[in-house]
């Protein structure tokens, strides 16, 4: 065998480095000081022979040598976890490990019941949850570190997908905003207001970036978060609307907001459940889909 092939470890480092972005987080991410992570890596350049990262302040890119060893460490990862899928499958009962990437927003409205009756049902599989934007997510799922996710409705030609719910946009405005007591409102009678945005790896940014400018306006950036709380609390403080699936949208009232539908554009929040079509599909997953669908009921408005 040759030496220079790098551990399993290294490379699942490297995966996580630059799927979160940074050391600090890939490193909490995977309960490692950031020293840990930092020797993993020097590891792995030390055994290939050439630097995999660019490192500088404000600065973390792939060099063409890391991009090689992304590409294949996500392909042999990916691989690893269907081994072990398909052999967990080879027993009677449905065991392993179910790994999936639920929203940010509404995961405890939607899913808490589910997974409670899940684990109840299969107390053998140990059910691994990371939450993140539905670019996150898709991102996840192909490199093999997530088997399934609920997530928007996927484009991407290795993605498939089976529909799970189709929420509406509700808008959350401060109490003294000219619209607020219209009941509904426009896209447009909002063009003079900031517009808070989520944390980047949410698609629905890019879906509400373009509706605006249809609209016949840019929006203005008032803020931005992955938390739906926190970006209720600057809506009471003023600092502009926000638009949310109407399922996370009805559980943040209080003082100092109302809650408007949108009724121009229509726009809806379509949350699908995800997983890659070549991939291996557990039965712990499909037990999983089988489960969300028998449960699934229509949130009241």
């Amino acid at each position: 065998m040759d030496a220079r092939l790098p551990e399993l470890r290294q490379l699942a480092s490297l995966v996580e480095i630059i799927r979160h972005g940074s050391f600090t987080r890939a490193a909490s991410a995977l309960h490692q000081t950031q020293s840990a992570l930092s020797k993993q890596i020097a590891q792995l350049e030390a055994r290939l022979g050439q630097p995999v990262l660019v490192r500088g302040p404000g600065q973390l890119r792939l060099t063409d040598a890391g991009e090689v060893a992304l590409r294949r460490a996500e392909q042999m990862l990916a691989h690893g976890q269907a081994m072990l899928a398909e052999l967990d499958d080879q027993t009677p009962q449905i065991r392993g490990a179910l790994r999936l990437g639920l929203p940010l927003f509404g995961a405890d409205a939607l899913f808490t019941q589910v997974i409670v009756e899940y684990l109840r049902r299969y107390p053998e599989v140990r059910v691994q949850l990371e939450e993140g934007g539905s670019k996150r997510i898709e991102q996840a799922l192909l490199s093999g570190t997530l088997e399934l996710g609920a997530a928007l409705t996927p484009s991407h030609p290795e993605l498939a997908h089976t529909p799970f719910c189709h929420e509406p946009l509700d808008v959350l405005a401060p109490a003294n905003h000219p619209c607020a007591t219209a009941g509904a409102v426009t896209l447009a009678a909002l063009a003079d207001t900031p517009f808070l945005f989520y944390e980047r790896s949410f698609t629905l940014n890019d879906r509400l970036w373009q509706a605006c400018r249809q609209a016949g306006f840019t929006p203005r950036e008032g803020g931005r978060s992955g938390q739906a709380d926190f970006l209720a609390t600057l809506v009471a403080a003023g600092q502009g609307v926000v638009l949310l699936p109407r399922v996370v949208a009805r559980g943040l009232a209080r003082p100092g907001l109302v809650r408007l539908a949108l009724s121009e554009p229509a726009m809806t929040w379509d949350l699908a459940f995800i997983w890659r079509r070549e991939g291996y599909l557990s039965r712990a997953a499909r037990a999983w889909l089988a489960l969300v669908q028998e449960m699934r009921q229509p949130v009241a408005d």
